[in-house]
């Protein structure tokens, strides 16, 4: 659908739980200063890895007594999500949710320490004897379904697995089931946590950095892994406005694509991604020139920055200098967090725009001059802007992006 929307979708609650912090106000801080929350791995010894840096959730706590669920059948992911939605509901001004919802979830991993713990078990002492209930929060729709028995929610759940994209198309889905007139309120987003069996994987594949993460840096050698959850409340603009609620920020726009390209790299000639940046922006009813800030997916390997700035450059019309639309990655402070990395780029992608900054591409010191993008590096870069696009391309070839709009800025 392209062009604005008669149902318009607004933001009305954000939970966010990074390497940063627990919550919207310790996030909104670290992102504003810059701060690196990527250090050594804790969660398992990662001595004998090539990388040895996480951006790990440190002293998180869901620090109440829950109603429905068992939290020793819980797996941290299920954790993590309870606490992220707990704070949304305060923010969109709700108690619970007492009509039908769309719920769409994003993740790449699921209950994955679950099943780990349950292959420990079984190598210690015999698959025979390890306990089946450890299993019961593995599967990856398990956590949505969790979500909603804890909360008594009822309507549709889906979750969404297509690598990094995760995330950020589950917000797209339920922003077109509320644009479209299927529901009048979704919850949306994506988690990950911080696993040894994927932080082996990639580090088989020689992605991860052995130094630091520094997106669009010349000498950029690798990503840093991460965890973490963002989620958003959506509601039909009107129907916030009926119940009061301040409203956060729009989404406007969404786009997607799939390259197929090949299994891990991206195309280099970023075909897919200019498709999705452009959809996106089309379908907001805007042109390229009037978006304010690009939230990079920005992962700092060599073929995925390159790839991107590409793209960034083909839809800007730039092919000539640096891009001028200021862009950076959050990567750089907190790691990749697959299946949640899109969801909270999103939320810190409305934060940006709701307090008037723009998040810094830390560690960079010089700009691949291949890629030519204006890179903004300066922590505490205080700037109005009124419309932003957070860009998620995953292995496989799957693309997605998102326009974003601040409050009131149309």
């Amino acid at each position: 659908m392209a062009g604005k929307q008669q149902r318009r979708v607004v933001v009305t609650g954000l939970g966010i739980i990074t390497a940063h912090g627990q919550g919207y106000a310790e996030n909104l801080i670290a992102m504003r200063e810059g701060r690196d929350s990527i250090g050594p791995v804790t969660a398992f010894d990662g001595s004998a890895y090539r990388g040895k840096l996480g951006g790990e959730v440190k002293g998180f706590l869901l620090d109440r007594p829950l109603k429905k669920l068992r939290r020793n059948r819980l797996d941290r992911s299920s954790l993590l999500l309870l606490a992220a939605f707990d704070e949304a509901l305060v923010m969109a001004g709700l108690g619970t949710l007492d009509e039908s919802i769309y719920m769409a979830l994003g993740t790449t991993l699921g209950g994955m320490l679950s099943g780990q713990r349950y292959h420990s078990m079984g190598l210690e002492k015999g698959f025979d004897r390890a306990r089946a209930s450890v299993l019961s929060d593995y599967l990856a729709h398990s956590q949505g379904a969790n979500l909603m028995e804890e909360y008594g929610l009822r309507g549709q759940v889906r979750t969404f697995s297509d690598a990094c994209a995760s995330g950020t198309n589950a917000i797209g889905s339920a922003f077109e089931k509320i644009r479209t007139g299927a529901f009048d309120m979704a919850v949306a987003g994506g988690y990950d946590t911080m696993s040894e069996f994927t932080f082996a994987g990639f580090n088989s594949l020689q992605a991860v950095t052995p130094t630091q993460c520094r997106p669009f840096d010349k000498e950029r050698d690798g990503l840093v892994l991460g965890e973490g959850v963002g989620l958003l409340i959506l509601e039909e603009m009107t129907h916030a406005r009926r119940r009061g609620t301040e409203i956060l920020g729009e989404v406007t726009g969404y786009g997607a694509s799939s390259d197929a390209f090949h299994s891990t790299r991206p195309d280099p000639q970023a075909r897919g991604a200019v498709a999705a940046i452009s959809e996106a922006i089309k379908d907001a009813g805007i042109s390229p020139g009037d978006l304010d800030y690009v939230n990079a997916h920005g992962t700092a390997t060599p073929f995925n920055d390159l790839m991107e700035a590409r793209a960034i450059a083909e839809v800007f019309g730039e092919s000539t200098g640096r891009v001028g639309v200021p862009v950076s990655s959050i990567k750089s402070m907190i790691g990749h967090l697959l299946g949640a990395s899109g969801a909270v780029e999103a939320v810190v992608t409305l934060m940006a725009l709701r307090e008037g900054f723009i998040p810094p591409n830390i560690n960079c010191q010089e700009i691949d001059p291949e890629c030519l993008l204006n890179i903004s590096k300066e922590p505490n870069r205080i700037i109005k802007i009124n419309r932003a696009i957070s860009n998620s391309f995953g292995f496989g070839g799957a693309n997605a992006s998102l326009v974003l709009e601040r409050a009131g800025s149309a």
